[in-house]
């Protein structure tokens, strides 16, 4: 493993020599890319350095632990050799989760669309519930979240809601929020007081760049119509809303809620090739079965991936049967605990397969 972290220090550096070069500074694309690479070296270098540099005092410790005539001086040798082990330790373990294989979309900002599923009102509710749980979570990382598309109810719920989160590392930190999520609760509709179970789903999307997916023109039909407010009256005299349909594959965005048709349609066509691109990614990862059953949070969509029980004011992670207490605070942003135990199972999944 070593071995393999000392080729990437040797290309670091490489590629600080070639940022020195005229040739290159000079030539703004060959720049950002040499910048992509060096920022994507440089956490596994810069853990790699520390780590010489503790093994290296601590074979100097250990060798004065073992050498010092004095016992007190050999004790506190002994001492500092067991803080810098644990250091090591700790580097080493690190560095093994970053050899890992990373998801090149784990730097991308993300679309995220929120649909009410079964439940009727009480499901739309919930599914604006979610929404406004992943704009709140997005503020405590601040994160930026644009609404892209939204179909609302008359009781502040949402037949679907459509936005956008910006920001580093966001889809390395949503993407296992696809899936089914389940509320268990006595709805606001119920006169009756009877627990009712309902489901909203969550769809996590990565934004692709235009080389990566490439969309012909003629295989878009393009609508144009008025954005609607609430209860679907006309907000706008001039037809800015966007609707596109992907005719190969039937799919259909739609965008309102920027001010223009051109950045309309500009959105409405960045969450098609996101979709497309994650179409593209399902297929290899269906090409893959065994790998990917073997992993966490695969994003399959019809998959139950989460239950929020009001009565028991309980939530609970069903891939990796992780609980967690103190629903408002999750409905209001507080998802870390449940985030980092996904994202500590997936690399310990990673890790087992990397073994063999």
């Amino acid at each position: 493993m070593l071995d393999k972290i000392a080729a990437r220090e040797k290309r670091y550096e490489e590629l600080h020599n070639l940022m020195a070069d005229p040739a290159v500074s000079t030539d703004s694309t060959r720049v950002v890319q040499i910048t992509r690479e060096i920022s994507g070296l440089e956490e596994i270098v810069n853990k790699y350095r520390a780590y010489r540099a503790i093994t290296d005092a601590l074979e100097k410790t250990k060798t004065l632990a073992r050498e010092e005539v004095d016992e007190e001086l050999r004790a506190m040798a002994r001492e500092e050799a067991s803080k810098l082990d644990a250091d090591a330790s700790r580097l080493f373990q690190e560095m093994r989760l970053l050899l890992l294989p990373k998801d090149p979309r784990d730097d991308k900002d993300v679309f995220i669309e929120v649909r009410a599923g079964t439940g009727g009102d009480e499901a739309a509710i919930f599914a604006a519930d979610l929404f406004r749980m992943y704009t709140r979570y997005a503020e405590e990382k601040r994160w930026k979240v644009e609404v892209v598309d939204e179909n609302r109810t008359g009781l502040k719920g949402y037949k679907e809601v459509v936005f956008e989160i910006k920001g580093k590392g966001a889809f390395s930190r949503m993407k296992f929020e696809s899936g089914v999520h389940r509320v268990q609760r006595v709805p606001v509709t119920e006169s009756g007081g009877r627990l009712h179970t309902s489901t909203a789903t969550v769809a996590v999307l990565a934004e692709v760049d235009d080389v990566e997916i490439e969309i012909k023109p003629d295989e878009l039909k393009i609508d144009i119509f008025h954005a609607s407010g609430h209860g679907g009256q006309n907000v706008q005299k001039v037809a800015t809303a966007v609707r596109i349909t992907h005719l190969p594959t039937g799919i259909i965005v739609a965008c309102q809620d920027q001010r223009s048709q051109l950045q309309n349609k500009t959105r409405a066509l960045g969450i098609l090739r996101a979709r497309l691109y994650e179409m593209e990614i399902e297929k290899q990862q269906r090409a893959q079965t065994e790998t990917r059953r073997a992993q966490v949070g695969s994003g399959d969509r019809a998959e139950k991936i989460r239950t929020y029980n009001y009565p028991q004011d309980r939530v609970t992670d069903h891939r990796i049967n992780v609980s967690a207490h103190n629903l408002p605070r999750i409905l209001d942003g507080k998802l870390d605990e449940i985030i980092d135990a996904l994202i500590l199972e997936d690399q310990a999944e990673k890790l087992k397969m990397e073994n063999g």
